[in-house]
């Protein structure tokens, strides 16, 4: 399956925080790669608990 989703990425400090805007699921990564990575990580996770 595939959603696309608005994100956000926002630098705070030394982390990138990444926000789907629509779901309001945050991750964060010390780059922006790996910011991105673990949201799209969190969202499988979010939409499969909402999906049950």
């Amino acid at each position: 399956m595939s959603i696309k989703s608005t994100v956000i990425i926002q630098k705070e400090e030394n982390w990138y925080v990444a926000t789907a805007i629509e779901s309001g699921v945050a991750s964060q990564g010390k780059t922006i790669d790996e910011a991105l990575a673990n949201l799209s990580e969190a969202l499988e996770l979010y939409y499969e608990d909402i999906a049950a």
